[in-house]
């Protein structure tokens, strides 16, 4: 799937973007090779096909910056730490949740709580580890 010129990579867009979950589940098989992690909506998958299509055409992360993030997903001891002014996102049910992270607490839709946890339960209806569920941990 290259797309060399920018025309050619807008009707790409175009085209993964009219995707149904079917076209969506079948062009992630075919661009990475495996079929997609479970209960993804074709929301999400459209704006990862899109992304990988935008790689493939304009050219992907360097290969410095490849390495070293392969170096820190295999560092177990590296902890990310939500610092205020973070932003963190989660889909859940075809649902996109976005979080601010302030010196206070986290704000979602409006609301302040008190922990990634209580708003993970608010989401899920079920016990989370919040830093867990939103993959700050």
């Amino acid at each position: 799937m290259s797309a060399g010129h920018p025309c050619e990579l807008g009707s790409r867009i175009a085209e993964i973007d009219a995707f149904d979950r079917t076209e969506c589940l079948n062009r992630w098989r075919e661009m990475f090779d495996r079929p997609t992690p479970k209960y993804l909506s074709p929301q999400f998958m459209k704006r990862v096909l899109i992304w990988e299509a935008q790689n493939r055409a304009l050219g992907g992360v360097s290969v410095k910056t490849t390495r070293r993030l392969k170096r820190i997903a295999a560092d177990k001891t590296v902890a990310t730490i939500a610092k205020p002014g973070s932003h963190l996102i989660r889909e859940w049910n075809g649902r996109t949740y976005q979080v601010e992270v302030t010196g206070s607490g986290f704000v979602m839709d409006g609301k302040t709580w008190r922990s990634l946890s209580a708003i993970a339960k608010h989401i899920t209806g079920a016990h989370w580890s919040g830093p867990r569920y939103f993959g700050v941990q």
